[in-house]
């Protein structure tokens, strides 16, 4: 089922250890060389002084207490990367695993583009540095960053503080189709400006470094590099196994080329038999639902929503389960059998060729042309997302002097 829930998982443990066990269980460790049980509190040999082996004691004392701590917080990671697999999994169609507590993960896509998953510390620009990265796009938006509890101002911080690497956010909903269709334009355009200014290698991350991610670097090698969408894929998963949603890419592709229209649908669910009925999916992402208004004339729960050309998987939410309306169009079941709801919107008052032509990109036949690669460089060239971004763009070409005349590229002049 197309939805986030979160449910129980099974834990384990990614240290030397046969089994996870509860921080407050007895259990036998490895710690700074010494092999201890219970509280890991180590016997000191006998001594003539007391005082050392009180103070030996203190010390095993403070190193068990930290011992703990990273246990409880490594559990807690675990557990948060199970929730999330989960989720992940549920929403995108597909079996994704994420272990947030095995550190970044990434995989060079291209000598100058790398895709990856999220940064967790300042630790890990250095390492980005190391393999020659001026660039650090990060897609995650602030809840990603709080479940995961990334300090990512400290990310920053330390990348202002370096020469040569640059970190920026452009952010996008995570497991939602809709949100990366409607902000891929903005985003790549965002990313192609950057990198024309920064040049070198560029690490593109979401969380898992399996959605968002291979998403817009996808959708920059289409756009931007020159790539037929199936080649840039085919390429994609052969460096690295993701799940970058295709049919978004294609509707983005359409939506500049062809233009966007909306249309209105209504969504009806019959019957007086419930206290509450809610939809989710549609425009809104798997994570979020919208309220339906029992109309008591036609005895149904109704919602009228304007939604722009493409296609939409939903589900309905009644008294808290998730389930579908069989009087309505459903998908074939899924790997797990679960079904959902879905609508093909569109606008009849759009004239057959334009029709025709989005239709070419959705069925797959997304190859550009010429004068298409020449009309989305364009567009990606004009494009303003918000009223900050001159001088977003006016910082990037700053920094970017400084650090040429830091290595030597380029001289400072001579006072007067």
């Amino acid at each position: 089922m197309n939805c986030l829930q979160s449910v129980g998982h099974s834990r384990f443990s990614a240290l030397p250890w046969p089994k996870r066990v509860d921080a407050h269980h007895r259990r036998t460790a490895v710690f700074n060389g010494f092999v201890g049980t219970g509280s890991l509190r180590v016997a000191a040999m006998k001594t003539s002084s007391n005082s050392r082996s009180s103070l030996y004691e203190d010390e095993t004392e403070e190193q068990a207490s930290s011992l703990d701590a990273k246990m409880t917080d490594l559990s807690d990671r675990e557990e948060k990367s199970e929730i999330y697999s989960s989720n992940m999994t549920q929403a995108m169609g597909a079996v994704l695993t994420y272990r947030h507590e095995l550190g970044m993960n990434y995989n060079f896509i291209r000598p100058d583009l790398i895709v990856g998953s999220c940064l967790q510390t300042p630790a890990d620009v250095d390492k980005l540095r190391s393999v020659g990265v001026k660039t650090i796009f990060c897609l995650q938006q602030n809840p990603d960053l709080e479940y995961f509890r990334v300090d990512i101002n400290a990310i920053q911080q330390y990348s202002k503080e370096l020469n040569g690497i640059h970190h920026y956010r452009a952010e996008i909903r995570d497991f939602d189709a809709f949100d990366l269709r409607m902000r891929l334009p903005a985003v790549v355009s965002k990313l192609s400006k950057i990198v024309d200014i920064n040049g070198g290698v560029t690490y593109i991350h979401c969380t898992a470094g399996l959605g968002r991610a291979p998403a817009v670097a996808l959708t920059y090698m289409y756009w931007v590099l020159g790539y037929q969408l199936d080649d840039a894929h085919k390429l994609l998963q052969s460096k690295r196994p993701c799940f970058p949603k295709l049919d978004a890419i294609r509707s983005a592709t359409a939506d500049i080329l062809v233009g966007q229209w909306k249309a209105r649908v209504t969504f009806k669910w019959d019957g007086d038999d419930c206290s509450s009925v809610d939809i989710s999916g549609l425009d809104i992402g798997w994570g979020q639902s919208i309220p339906l208004k029992f109309d008591e004339e036609q005895g149904a729960w109704l919602l009228e929503r304007e939604l722009p050309e493409g296609r939409y998987e939903y589900k309905y939410i009644v008294d808290g389960e998730w389930v579908y309306n069989s009087n309505e169009l459903v998908t074939s079941p899924n790997m797990d059998g679960h079904v959902n709801n879905y609508i093909e919107v569109f606008n009849e008052d759009v004239n057959i060729e334009a029709r025709q032509r989005r239709k070419k990109f959705m069925d797959g036949d997304a190859e550009l042309t010429t004068d298409e690669r020449k009309m989305i460089r364009q567009f990606l060239d004009s494009y303003k997302d918000d009223a900050d971004l001159d001088e977003e763009e006016a910082e990037v070409r700053a920094s970017a002097t400084s650090d040429a005349i830091a290595s030597g590229t380029i001289g400072v002049p001579d006072k007067a």
